[in-house]
């Protein structure tokens, strides 16, 4: 998706003026917007801490099924 830097816009293609800059500024726009650090280090945090979360839950689990043999 197109992307203006400069207004911090995101736009779809038809919006694109003829020569391919902003419809708002006449800047040039960027293929797409990276994703910030932060967001990628909030995805691998959750990952990590869901596994454990479902670690401990099947240890629960395996553990209380014993108990009620």
């Amino acid at each position: 998706m197109p992307w203006c830097e400069q207004c911090d816009l995101v736009l779809e293609d038809e919006e694109v003026d003829e020569e391919g800059g902003c419809p708002s500024c006449g800047g040039p726009l960027a293929e797409h917007r990276p994703s910030p650090w932060y967001f990628k280090f909030m995805v691998v945090a959750t990952v990590i801490y869901l596994g454990y979360r479902a670690y401990q839950g099947i240890t629960w689990v395996v553990h209380h099924a014993h108990l009620h043999l």
